[in-house]
């Protein structure tokens, strides 16, 4: 079976992003890798030298977050759209609201966590890094 996993970018604030996921989701960090780690990188500006080429969170089984800065002097730049959502399926409902909560502070509360007509306790948020989230608990069927 595959597994399916998301890959962040973010301008320039990686590091703290991931630090946040990690106080969300826990987990441990894999990697983490600087631009200044690259072969040639001394010809890098200082200010990019320090930023993240690679970040990975492993933080369920085989889930894991990676994530990397683009670069404003490489012309990269982030548009977070909602025409994607991260979707957390939870084990419990207290685990769905717990999550939701942090993802949601400092952030946007698209769709309340709510029962749904459809079986679930759902809810949808974007976090303060801009990344949208679905957030989902499915009762057992009678």
């Amino acid at each position: 079976m595959y597994t399916v996993n998301a890959y962040l970018n973010f301008m320039g604030n990686t590091e703290e992003a991931m630090n946040f996921y990690q106080s969300v989701f826990g987990g441990t960090f894999s990697r983490l890798q600087r631009y200044k780690d690259l072969p040639g990188s001394e010809k890098m500006p200082a200010d990019v030298q320090h930023k993240i080429i690679h970040m990975s969170l492993a933080i369920s089984n085989g889930t894991t977050i990676m994530a990397t800065d683009s670069l404003a002097s490489m012309e990269e730049h982030n548009h977070f759209s909602n025409n994607i959502h991260l979707c957390i399926q939870a084990e419990t409902e207290t685990e769905a609201e717990d999550l939701f909560v942090k993802l949601s502070k400092g952030g946007k509360v698209e769709m309340p966590m709510n029962k749904t007509f459809w079986g679930a306790y759902f809810g949808m948020c974007q976090d303060k890094y801009g990344v949208h989230w679905m957030i989902n608990f499915d009762y057992p069927i009678n």
